[in-house]
């Protein structure tokens, strides 16, 4: 199968690799040092149960634009910073107006979804959850990964609602199980998405605030118990997407957040490499449906507060 992988950072490069070393046709697209890097010297990837070093194709937005047409790939797969989507996607407008191939976004947040839905139409729309997986790039053109590397994807917002691409993406799960990426399909994305959202609410932005790992973070008695009322807020704010999330729901995902390996959010990589923080796609998502519902956030507030007052 053909794949494009747009925004190959450290979750990207790690599923890329596995998909071509599966024998699948990989485009990464990347900018800077990193994709100088991969394109001179190739790719290494490193994870526990998995090595890769090898040349690989890759190549920037504007050369994909001018070079390769969308219809040249099966699935298109984002992995881009939920920042970078919006601007994303009105760049590549016209090119992905080309085609019917379907937009799967592996990337945190509740909103990537709806601005893909904007933009490609709700029949192209794939929600994905990039599950228990820490990547990152340590330097240009090589990546570590550590966890079990799952995805969860489906037909947006729920398979009631478009069938026809739920049929469809049997196919890719089958290929990404068999590339070694363990893969299910859900009826309910958005669902699972906001069940995202509350682990990540609860540790990305107290973990850029304190410089703790997943595990110090929930082992501590006060970090612990704040995690669990940032998780608790973000369940309320769910209500606004017409998603209940039970407490039984919340217990559960602060258990399994409780149970993780010591992992590095994204958020507190990407403060110790000063680079742009994704509150507006976390504690910015809770905070704007909040407000819709008129009910409070407070932790929410105050660690989103302390975030953009206090960047670095």
């Amino acid at each position: 199968m053909r794949f494009i992988i747009i925004g190959a950072g450290g979750i990207g490069s790690y599923y890329g690799t596995r998909l071509q070393q599966a024998g699948h046709e990989v485009l990464m697209v990347a900018r800077g040092e990193h994709l100088a890097r991969m394109q001179s010297d190739g790719l290494q990837v490193h994870h526990p149960e998995f090595v890769f070093h090898a040349p690989v194709t890759a190549c920037c937005q504007q050369e994909l634009m001018e070079n390769y047409s969308a219809q040249d790939a099966d699935l298109i797969i984002l992995t881009l910073k939920a920042s970078q989507t919006a601007s994303v996607l009105h760049d590549l407008h016209d090119w992905l107006a080309s085609t019917n191939t379907p937009l799967l976004s592996l990337q945190n947040g509740v909103d990537n979804e709806i601005q893909i839905a904007e933009c490609v139409g709700r029949e192209r729309t794939v929600g994905g959850l990039a599950v228990r997986i820490g990547g990152h790039i340590v330097q240009p053109g090589v990546v570590e990964a550590t966890g079990p590397a799952q995805i969860i994807m489906g037909a947006w917002p729920r398979t009631d609602l478009n069938p026809a691409l739920q049929q469809r993406l049997e196919v890719f799960a089958s290929a990404f199980n068999a590339a070694g990426i363990p893969t299910r399909l859900t009826a309910r994305i958005q669902h699972e998405l906001w069940l995202k959202l509350l682990i990540n609410n609860g540790v990305n932005p107290l973990s850029a605030l304190t410089g703790l790992d997943t595990r110090t973070l929930t082992s501590h008695p006060v970090y612990g118990d704040t995690v669990y009322r940032l998780m608790q807020e973000a369940a309320a704010a769910a209500q606004a997407d017409g998603e209940h999330l039970s407490q039984q729901e919340v217990d559960s995902m602060y258990q399994l957040i409780c149970q993780f390996d010591a992992i590095k959010t994204s958020m507190l990589v990407d403060k110790e490499k000063d680079r742009p923080l994704e509150t507006a796609a976390i504690s910015g998502a809770v905070l704007r449906r909040c407000r819709q519902l008129g009910i409070p956030a407070p932790l929410t507030a105050m660690v989103d507060a302390l975030l953009t007052t206090f960047p670095k």
